[in-house]
């Protein structure tokens, strides 16, 4: 998809455009935005929305051919709901419904000039970004491993997006940052939709060497003896019971000077989790092929920083492996070490995240890290507490861990990939305790996705830290079911702002 910033003079310039359609809002209650209301010189709009032919309602729309006053050979009107202040909400469904309209149009360009600037609460670069997602979205094809493809939509495919000529230059880099962010989402997605007979821990390196090539990033893939050197028993205990080798993968991106503390993103990459000997059931263990999307948003995200060169630097730990039931696999009971020194006690094999993480944030020390946040389809606890709206933000309770919670927040809320934070206290650090070991892998049913997190704090004394449980995020199910690419948005959004007062590398 090609996209472009248009910046006419005048607004009425867009009446002399030749393209084959023009979008344009309309709000409810037969009322117009300023910028349609001067273009509709011949009346047909306001007559439209007078007539009943368009509602004005959030996402609604209607397709005027041949419009009187125009050289576009289409118009399409979206509705953008109330006109006292378009609700973040209404502009969302309006950029969804041009999109889905584009893909089917016979035009094969097409100029959007919507009111971008006119959200309540949200900046330019917010709405543009809105846009370039929903297009993103609706031409996403999930048909890789199908022998006949899905029918590619014909639509539009060059798309300009109108301002006013003063804010041009944002609105380029905000349309730069949107479309990197939009191809961070897509490979997150494509790697979380393949099979787990696909993605297997050697195509997740393998993707990562091919990224490190393409985007000129630093690339080391550790292979078991040299995760074994490395004395990380807890994340081989979880590997030994498949056949696939584990594969520990680290990505460097370097874009701010030498010795600068970087940001370390730390992603879950079980390619497969059929619980171990504590085997989940078979109802809806094809999704367990899903548990690698914590993995594949830290490639995501390393992309979208390659693209953007920010002026930072940033690391991507990568710990992958499968975790599957055979005589060779962790038994209810075992006792590992991890690559802290930390014995563990095993009591349920499908509480295996936090075993490979332990030891990637173990690992993580040696880069120290102004931040660190790992991302983990970590519980089903955390989907019960928060369902499939937002992501688990954990971190400490000082200052801080609670500015960089709220750098995420914000981050979160300003791409719309949202998180909520929950609490981390010693108190609950209670039903990790155990008879045989340092820590107990699980905490029993009450607070299951506060113990996963408090499990996790105790290999992270040394830095900065949050997690991120996005395991009612990462993917949907039911008929929509696929990966989501979430949290990209966010985490690309809060490297974004992070860099955002830095020099850009040359």
């Amino acid at each position: 998809m090609d996209f472009s910033i248009k910046a006419p003079d005048k607004a009425p310039s867009l009446n002399a455009e030749k393209t084959g359609c023009l979008a344009l809002g309309v709000f409810e209650n037969q009322k117009l935005p300023q910028l349609t209301k001067a273009l509709d010189r011949a009346g047909d709009i306001a007559a439209a929305l007078r007539s009943g032919d368009i509602s004005g309602k959030a996402g609604s729309t209607l397709l005027l051919r041949q419009p009187k006053g125009f050289a576009a050979e289409r118009l399409l009107l979206v509705g953008l709901g109330k006109d006292d202040a378009i609700a973040d909400k209404d502009f969302s469904q309006a950029a969804s419904a041009i999109a889905s309209a584009f893909a089917t149009l016979g035009a094969k360009d097409a100029i959007v000039a919507l009111p971008l600037s006119d959200v309540k609460g949200r900046e330019l670069g917010w709405a543009l970004r809105q846009c370039v997602a929903a297009v993103h979205d609706k031409s996403y094809r999930s048909d890789a491993m199908k022998s006949k493809k899905d029918a590619a939509a014909e639509g539009v495919r060059k798309i300009a997006l109108a301002v006013t000529p003063d804010a041009a230059t944002s609105a380029r880099a905000a349309l730069a940052q949107a479309q990197a962010i939009a191809r961070g989402v897509t490979l997150a997605r494509d790697l979380g939709n393949l099979p787990g007979n696909v993605c297997t821990p050697t195509y997740l390196a393998a993707t990562a060497r091919k990224l490190a090539k393409s985007h000129r990033l630093g690339v080391e893939v550790l292979d078991r003896k040299q995760i074994e050197a490395l004395k990380m028993g807890s994340f081989l205990s979880v590997a030994k019971g498949s056949d696939e080798p584990p594969k520990f993968i680290v990505l460097k991106y370097q874009g701010g000077p030498a010795r600068e503390a970087p940001t370390v993103l730390v992603g879950k990459g079980l390619t497969f989790d059929a619980g171990g000997i504590s085997l989940k059931p078979g109802a809806g263990m094809d999704e367990m092929k899903f548990d690698m999307c914590g993995a594949a948003a830290v490639l995501g995200t390393m992309q979208a920083v390659a693209e953007l060169k920010l002026p930072q630097n940033v690391i991507g730990i990568i710990p992958s492996c499968e975790n599957l039931p055979s005589g060779r696999a962790n038994k209810p009971g075992d006792v590992v070490t991890s690559m802290a020194g930390q014995t563990i006690e095993i009591l349920n094999t499908d509480a295996e995240g936090r075993l490979l993480l332990c030891d990637a944030l173990t690992y993580a020390e040696r880069f120290k890290p102004a931040v660190a946040i790992d991302i983990a389809t970590l519980t089903g606890a955390c989907v019960t507490a928060l369902g499939h709206h937002n992501s688990g933000l954990f971190t400490r309770h000082d200052d801080a861990h609670d500015a960089l919670a709220d750098e995420l927040l914000a981050a979160g809320k300003a791409s719309g990939d949202t998180a909520w934070r929950m609490p981390i206290e010693d108190a609950y650090q209670e039903q990790l305790k155990s008879n045989f070991a340092d820590i107990a892998n699980i905490g029993g049913p009450p607070a299951g996705s506060i113990t996963a997190a408090c499990f996790l704090e105790r290999f992270t004394k040394k830095y900065t830290w949050a997690h991120l449980d996005i395991a009612g995020t990462a993917w949907k199910s039911g008929a929509a079911k696929g990966a989501t690419g979430r949290p990209v948005p966010m985490l690309t959004e809060f490297l974004i702002r992070r860099s955002a007062k830095k020099p850009k590398r040359k």
